[in-house]
């Protein structure tokens, strides 16, 4: 379980002056005071919203922005973005303006990429998950409901959740190379806008026939693997790509990654290997190595892409993966939630 931080209380808890003086008065019955409408939690923060604008959930952005006003908000700082390469600017222009809380409306892309902007800052970054798969945001407990989101924007617990660097960017989910990163790029090629979740799959089925390829792997600067293998992933949560639990037990708050590789090849071991991780049991499979580490090196005999946190990148010879404790804040649940992607009761 995550750890716990301490919920932050504003001045609205404590009596204003008007109501000490009037308590303290002799033979006097106290002032009447109006009720503060705005949440403690509003009062000592700037709150920006970063929204990818092809992303929907609920009512929309119209539903969003209503929502923080009712939250006593009234200098909302506001970005539209048209694709999740533009978030890294608006997210610095935020911070650059004082904000302190930003929402990001948007996918696993469109987090990765205000996460890799704001990361060592001192930043809360509230996740609305208006994405595709929103891999973070089920292994942090927050739901799909825009109204609950945003409340656990304001109301939730913060907690330092631990980053990923692949070669020099941050991820908080996950980052590959060999099969799940082509599959990936693929999936980003339209068809995540056409068929949703169901991308993956199709895409999964075109590359489970592809061949191995010659790849040597370093653990902690240590030899770990040599060999002929499809696929090297990385994670810093328990539930990876297309929603399917890789690592059992993995924290997102214990300083390390797990990291996993298979040398599954064609659609026979792929089946038998995916079957072991829709289980649960990934390191049974026969296919499968697993161990956790602080820094992975992976060097390719030849380019493969690699992707982090859903979204592509191009092919290398060569990545450095290494751990980033403490990497950013982020709003959670106010229950503990569990850090292997299963929804915390009265979450889902």
């Amino acid at each position: 379980m995550v750890k716990s931080a301490d919920r932050q209380t504003g001045a609205a808890d404590h009596p204003t002056g008007d109501q000490t003086d009037a308590a303290a008065g002799q033979g006097s019955d106290p002032v009447p005071q109006a009720p503060d409408a705005t949440p403690a939690g509003a009062k000592a923060q700037r709150v920006a919203v970063i929204a990818h604008r092809k992303k929907t959930l609920g009512g929309g952005l119209d539903e969003l922005r209503k929502v923080i006003a009712g939250q006593g908000v009234e200098d909302l700082l506001w970005y539209e973005v048209p694709k999740s390469k533009k978030a890294p600017k608006k997210a610095r222009e935020a911070l650059k303006k004082g904000a302190d809380l930003i929402f990001v409306w948007g996918g696993d892309g469109s987090v990765q990429r205000c996460v890799d902007a704001l990361a060592g800052t001192d930043a809360t970054v509230a996740i609305i998950p208006a994405g595709t798969a929103n891999l973070l945001a089920r292994n942090l407990g927050i739901p799909e409901d825009l109204p609950e989101a945003v409340r656990i924007g304001f109301e939730g617990r913060r907690v330092k959740l631990d980053l990923g660097k692949i070669n020099g960017e941050h991820f908080a989910v996950m980052a590959g190379v060999g099969f799940d990163a082509e599959m990936i790029a693929d999936a980003d090629r339209g068809l995540k806008d056409r068929l949703g979740r169901l991308s993956y799959i199709w895409t999964g089925l075109k590359h489970v026939g592809g061949a191995v390829s010659p790849m040597k792997v370093k653990i902690d600067g240590n030899d770990w693997f040599e060999g002929d293998a499809s696929c090297v992933l990385v994670g810093n949560v328990g539930t990876v790509t297309g929603g399917i639990d890789v690592f059992e037990g993995a924290r997102y708050d214990d300083g390390w990654l797990e990291v996993g590789i298979s040398t599954a090849e064609g659609p026979i071991q792929w089946a038998r290997t995916l079957g072991r991780m829709s289980a649960g049991n990934a390191e049974k499979s026969p296919f499968v190595r697993i161990t956790r580490a602080r820094k992975v090196s992976v060097k390719l005999q030849n380019p493969m892409a690699y992707e982090l946190d859903g979204g592509a990148r191009e092919r290398t010879k060569s990545i450095t993966i290494k751990v980033v404790p403490a990497g950013i804040t982020m709003c959670v649940p106010e229950t503990d939630a569990p850090t292997d992607g299963t929804p915390t009761s009265g979450t889902a």
